[in-house]
């Protein structure tokens, strides 16, 4: 999983950077329609669900779990589109599903950043990110019908602290990648103190 990871750190990075634009519009627009930053945020949820969708198609001779990663993206993908193809359907209705893909996403990456906490330094900003989609998806649950103003917030906040983490992530795995990669740093790691890399 971390190869895949790696490879397609510039997917996370995007995540992160389309999450805190978000963030940002939501604060600087207060006077956003809760239904408009609903369709905002199905925007968002639009470009998270392609990039995890291309990194499971990319990784899938790599990695054993790029069917859930293809299916988390697919469902975002879906998700996504809903928000934008059904005006009928209730805000209230939008919340809900919203708040059930922030759970999903959450669980699946705490599972992520532990079985990441042996190979990466920086593993714990997964599980940050995990942990704050878990609680934005309960807040939105115990409250459907908060007041447009408490939404913003709500939904602004959690893009922010996700979208950090995520870029914060991403920039480390660029880092990895670019040091060669994960055979070199486990090799670099098993190494005494002092002790000058084999050529």
């Amino acid at each position: 999983m971390l190869e895949l990871m790696t490879r397609y750190w510039w997917a996370l990075l995007v995540r992160g950077l389309a999450a805190v634009i978000f963030s940002v519009l939501a604060f600087v627009l207060p006077g956003l329609t809760l239904q408009i930053l609903v369709l905002m945020f199905g925007a968002y949820m639009l470009v998270d669900g392609a990039f995890r969708v291309v990194a499971a198609v990319g990784g899938r001779r790599s990695s054993i779990h790029w069917g859930l990663l293809l299916l988390h993206g697919l469902l975002g993908l879906a998700l996504g589109i809903f928000t934008w193809v059904a005006p009928g359907v209730t805000v209230v209705a939008l919340l809900a599903y919203i708040a059930a893909w922030a759970m999903m996403t959450g669980v699946l990456e705490i599972a992520a950043a532990v079985r990441l906490r042996d190979e990466i330094r920086g593993e714990l900003w997964l599980g940050l990110s995990g942990l704050l989609s878990i609680a934005f998806g309960v807040l939105l649950l115990l409250y459907p019908a908060a007041g447009a103003l408490t939404m913003v917030w709500m939904l602004g906040g959690y893009a922010m602290g996700f979208g950090v983490s995520m870029v914060v992530l991403g920039v480390r795995l660029r880092r990895m990648a670019r040091a060669g990669g994960v055979q070199r740093r486990h090799r670099d790691d098993d190494m005494p103190a002092g002790a000058a890399p084999v050529a």
